[in-house]
């Protein structure tokens, strides 16, 4: 009997001290909460929780000025990496120009002038790979391809951009072996910029690869017709009595 009464206020002794750290520990944990609740409200103006839609509002109130100066310190470092990449492929230094124009694209992504860049440098770094690497043909590859989707990025944030229609149509003449998708864009191309010559010479030449013997010698004869540079006009008479020679 005395055994079991013995265990009976074993088993009460532990209910209170259970008891106790129970509230203990719920004491605590509202302290904690209500000094996560101050330290909330301090960062809130007139001590609004964040949480809430006024209190957003009021936050965004109070800090729209450095929001604002982050916006215009982050417009400012993308135009500086812009002037950058400029300047190293001005020097030729285009692998660099194009570490550079990335960091341009990270901050303003929707600047058509950023990928026609990308686009001339990616297209010069292909033709410098020349084979110091196992790899050389793949690294070729992907600058090319690089080359093509920048100017084709270019296009589609701004259509009436002629500069990428120019790059493309050389790297498709030149480069890529792509004739029909050169003429596409070179004579999007001539139909805004209706003096440029050289455009004329490798349009005309992609009619050539097409087989498109006629058009090729309306181009030259269009060519003769609009310079009076002695260089020019043999060059383009040369090539107007070879692609005759073909018809």
């Amino acid at each position: 009997m005395k055994k079991l009464k013995d265990v009976v206020i074993a088993i009460l002794i532990l209910a209170v001290v259970g008891t106790l750290i129970y509230y203990v520990y719920q004491s605590g944990s509202r302290t904690q909460n209500r000094e996560l609740a101050r330290r909330i409200a301090q960062l809130s103006p007139r001590g609004g929780p964040p949480e809430t839609i006024e209190g957003l509002r009021q936050a965004i109130a109070l800090y729209e000025d450095q929001i604002e100066r982050n916006v215009r310190e982050g417009a400012q470092t993308g135009v500086y990496w812009k002037i950058l990449a400029t300047r190293l492929a001005d020097r030729g230094m285009h692998n660099d120009a194009l570490n550079a124009l990335e960091r341009a694209v990270y901050y303003n992504a929707e600047d058509p002038t950023l990928y026609y860049l990308s686009g001339v440098s990616a297209g010069a770094v292909a033709k410098s790979v020349v084979g110091f690497s196992v790899n050389a043909e793949r690294e070729r590859e992907h600058y090319f391809r690089l080359a093509e989707n920048s100017y084709k990025r270019a296009l589609e944030l701004d259509i009436t951009y002629t500069r990428p229609m120019y790059g493309l149509g050389v790297l498709y003449v030149f480069e890529l072996n792509k004739p029909e998708e050169a003429i596409v864009q070179l004579e999007r191309y001539l139909s805004i910029v209706t003096s440029d010559v050289s455009a004329m010479f490798i349009l005309a030449r992609a009619y050539y690869m097409t087989h498109n013997f006629s058009r090729a010698i309306e181009l030259y004869d269009r060519i003769l017709d609009r310079t009076k540079d002695k260089s020019i006009r043999e060059e383009a008479l040369n090539n107007r009595n070879l692609v005759q020679g073909m018809l």
